[in-house]
């Protein structure tokens, strides 16, 4: 009952994450089936190995960056993206073999942690607007709010509403609810063509193993590889933190039970995922509601798991799913993102201000790259001309010279 609770809270990412990842010219079908095999792979990883109650997916906004940042504004083939998220993920092993990724999480300021899931969060939220086409282009002021006439808008604006409300009441799987209530509603108007529900799954064919390492190995994607390994592993560490908390694996001594296994089993799920096609595939703060309906061991992984491999003979259904019921989850998805900041110290200007520039850099550059390094230089800046050099880390130190150098010379 555990992993199905958490199974049915975050399987809207079999619907989000192919839709998403067609506008990079991905095969939406192999895409589907690398989503389900991917995630599937990575839940038997964390059941069996580090016997934790965490499902894994592909990340929502790590997907994000990859279609519409990577492809689409930076203009990369989706296979050199991939040869990227392989690359993130052979480093994240590594780091979680050794000292290296504790040393990089504590070195990092909270300040800089906290912005980056929130301007993660506004990324999506645009992504969102725009899918839906309430967000609309405009030459005289950038960005304008499109008209309200056309039934998908106000559709994609009833999927977020619905998955609001339905959330405040607790309602068991709102997210999956709303997006087939309203693709369900569009067929009923006529916007969307029922293909079916159940079919053999879709060829693996287009995406397995086609990922570019050698375009991936280029200076100019140091950034992108870094961008897809730092937010691999704040967002990773928030959601097996609280995990561990809610599933009590927290000893009395401070201690929290298997967790170099469950680091491993993660960070592993990220390579495993880029051969079968999908972005990085990591832990699911949903897993919490598992955890709430007594989830306390991988038995609650392994389940989740099982359910997602059987989602492989659901692609008509995945097929139907129209923009703007995802675009409604999306926009939600980013609303939640966005509560990280209440953590930021907003008396200290020299933590608030890297916060905000980081936030808001990433929506209004199109770049969560761009916006991890702008915040990074503002932090890096503004402690040394303010006396307070001593807050800034040796590996702080490291990653802004590297972001300079990407701005002064890619």
């Amino acid at each position: 009952m555990a992993g199905l609770t958490t199974f049915v809270t975050m399987a809207y990412v079999v619907f989000v994450t192919p839709n998403m990842l067609a506008n990079t010219g991905m095969d939406h079908g192999a895409v589907f089936v690398a989503t389900c095999i991917g995630s599937a792979v990575a839940c038997f990883l964390m059941g069996f190995y580090a016997n934790w109650p965490v499902g894994l997916a592909p990340g929502i906004g790590l997907t994000a960056f990859f279609a519409y940042s990577v492809v689409g504004e930076m203009g990369y083939r989706w296979q050199v993206a991939l040869g990227a998220v392989l690359i993130a993920g052979v480093l994240f092993v590594l780091m979680s073999l050794s000292r290296v990724r504790a040393w990089i999480m504590e070195s990092i300021p909270l300040c800089l942690r906290y912005s980056m899931g929130a301007g993660v969060g506004l990324f999506l939220g645009l992504i969102g607007l725009k899918s839906a086409g309430i967000v609309v282009p405009s030459e005289a002021t950038l960005l304008a709010l499109g008209s309200f006439r056309e039934p998908p808008k106000l559709l994609a604006a009833l999927c977020f509403l619905m998955i609001a409300t339905l959330s405040f009441w607790r309602v068991f799987g709102a997210i999956l609810i709303s997006i087939l209530v309203v693709t369900g509603i569009g067929w009923a108007l006529g916007l969307v063509d029922y293909q079916g529900l159940v079919s053999s799954p879709p060829s693996l064919a287009p995406t397995w193993m086609a990922m570019d390492i050698r375009g991936a190995l280029d200076l100019s994607m140091v950034s992108v590889i870094l961008a897809f390994l730092f937010i691999n592993i704040f967002d990773t560490a928030g959601t097996l933190m609280g995990v561990a908390h809610r599933a009590g694996l927290i000893e009395p001594d401070g201690s929290i039970e298997k967790l170099p296994r469950a680091l491993k089993a993660d960070s592993t799920s990220s390579v495993l995922g880029a051969f079968v096609g999908s972005p990085p595939v990591t832990s699911f703060v949903e897993s919490a509601a598992g955890v709430a309906a007594g989830g306390r061991t991988g038995l609650t992984a392994v389940t989740v798991g099982a359910l997602f491999l059987l989602c492989v003979f659901f692609s008509p259904l995945a097929g139907m799913i129209p923009a703007y019921a995802t675009a409604g989850a999306l926009i939600y998805v980013a609303m939640l993102m966005m509560g990280g900041m209440a953590q930021i110290r907003w008396d200290d200007l020299t933590d608030a201000i890297p916060a905000v520039v980081t936030m808001i850099m990433m929506p209004l550059t199109f770049s969560i790259a761009n916006g991890i390094a702008l915040g990074f230089l503002t932090y890096t800046a503004l402690k040394l001309c303010t006396g307070q050099h001593r807050q800034v880390s040796l590996s702080l130190y490291i990653l802004s010279a590297v972001f300079l150098a990407k701005f002064a010379f890619l």
